[in-house]
């Protein structure tokens, strides 16, 4: 049970208003964004107890989903990181009609130029190349600034002999740039393919969801493969799957613990212990 004596500690005062509804009755406005449901559990949730555990429910496990830059801040060591491509931005190549008026609002509305973000930094001292993939900029789709980061990204760690973390994010290709998002999955993937036959280590990170042309190219090709605890991973949609295939898919199917039990990935590692893990695996291969 929640306990409300919490919330009255100084550090925790906020004024709370009475307001009249429609029928004149009084009731507490309370602020914005001061408390979020889980969707999962339903459990009430104060929002900076849930800032402290890293936006996981304490009570269901459930990992919220999370941008790009708070997941470098809980990652990346502070003042380590240095950005590649920070001004990086798409064009639109089949002339699509709405995409750049799509792009300009969610830049100005995410302030993200893209769905991805790359750059270098320290995991607990050691050192490390990063690719950070956004949902909240058009669902982490594919297009062909988002390839091109992430394989600039890769190259810069063959390079410097470093390992690659790329925590992905994404509902897929980019339909709106067509052909040339679709490219995107061979030149990730032979990207990888260069920095694994010159010894370098990839580590893929999946967060909920990694679906569609994402899974299939360079998501799945780490030499370790972690994700965060019921993500969803897949390519194509579980009711297409089962309209396709005429049957009842398995309870949790693409589900991360389900794909872990078959031996695609291999292992589920909590968002709170994330950070650890990553730097015993390059403590490793170091």
């Amino acid at each position: 049970m929640f306990e409300f004596n919490r919330i009255f500690k100084k550090s925790r005062y906020i004024e709370v208003k009475n307001t009249e509804n429609e029928d004149g009755e009084k009731k507490p406005n309370i602020p914005s964004g001061m408390w979020v449901k889980c969707e999962t559990c339903g459990k009430i949730l104060y929002s900076k107890d849930l800032e402290i555990s890293i936006m996981t429910c304490e009570n269901c496990r459930t990992h919220f989903r999370i941008g790009s830059r708070e997941r470098i801040n809980y990652t990346i060591d502070s003042g380590t990181f240095i950005e590649y491509d920070k001004n990086m931005i798409s064009d639109n190549p089949i002339d699509f009609e709405g995409y750049e008026k799509k792009l300009k609002e969610l830049r100005d509305k995410t302030l993200l130029n893209e769905a991805v973000i790359t750059g270098e930094g320290k995991i607990n001292g050691q050192d490390t190349i990063i690719a950070v993939m956004d949902s909240n900029f058009m669902m982490g789709s594919m297009g062909s600034v988002v390839g091109e980061k992430i394989t600039r990204a890769i190259e810069k760690a063959t390079e410097t002999k470093k390992t690659i973390i790329i925590f992905t994010a994404s509902g897929g290709a980019r339909m709106q740039e067509g052909i040339y998002s679709l490219m995107q999955m061979a030149k990730t993937s032979a990207a990888i393919a260069r920095h694994n036959k010159m010894g370098g280590l990839y580590i893929t990170v999946l967060t909920d969801p990694t679906t569609g042309g994402v899974t299939a190219s360079f998501a799945m090709l780490g030499d370790i493969i972690i994700a965060e605890p019921n993500a969803l991973i897949g390519f194509a949609g579980k009711r297409v799957i089962e309209q396709t295939i005429k049957e009842q898919l398995p309870e949790g199917f693409q589900r991360a613990e389900f794909l872990l039990a078959k031996g695609f990935i291999d292992k589920v590692v909590d968002r709170k212990a994330m950070k650890d893990t990553l730097t015993e695996i390059l403590k490793i291969h170091s």
